[in-house]
């Protein structure tokens, strides 16, 4: 399982002192980014002069625990699903072990078309990296 950390920035939070509930989505793609980056890949690229990415289709965080600014958030990245377009995320947020949240990401490999998005196949070598860190 990839695990990534984050330091909770005073913007990061609300007027209760505690990280605002949207900050966690920002936090679960930074992690996504991190971990595809460490696959030698990335969630958004060009090759032989055609954009490709994963935009996302599906996002929910579920809260068991507040975190507060300062606070050093683990966030683990496990891979659940790799489709044959689409790809299943968990994250896991810890804060000095103790589970705070879970959010899941569903996300479906795309070309960037002068129409818009089209989805597409994972690339086998893409998904070779994918399936080996299940």
């Amino acid at each position: 399982m990839f695990k990534t950390a984050r330091r909770v920035e005073f913007g990061d939070t609300d007027m209760a002192g505690i990280v605002h509930f949207a900050n966690f989505f920002r936090y679960m793609e930074v992690a996504e980014t991190d971990f595809l980056m460490s696959l030698g890949t990335n969630v958004s690229f060009v090759a032989d002069g055609t954009r490709f990415g994963f935009p996302r289709v599906s996002a929910a965080c579920e809260y068991k625990s507040p975190a507060r600014f300062g606070d050093l958030l683990t966030i683990a990245v496990a891979v659940e699903k790799v489709g044959t377009k689409s790809l299943s995320y968990r994250f896991e947020f810890t804060r000095d072990g103790a589970e705070i949240a879970v959010g899941r990401v569903t996300s479906v490999f795309c070309e960037k078309a002068a129409t818009g998005m089209i989805s597409r196949e994972i690339p086998p070598d893409i998904r070779a990296k994918l399936q080996a860190a299940t």
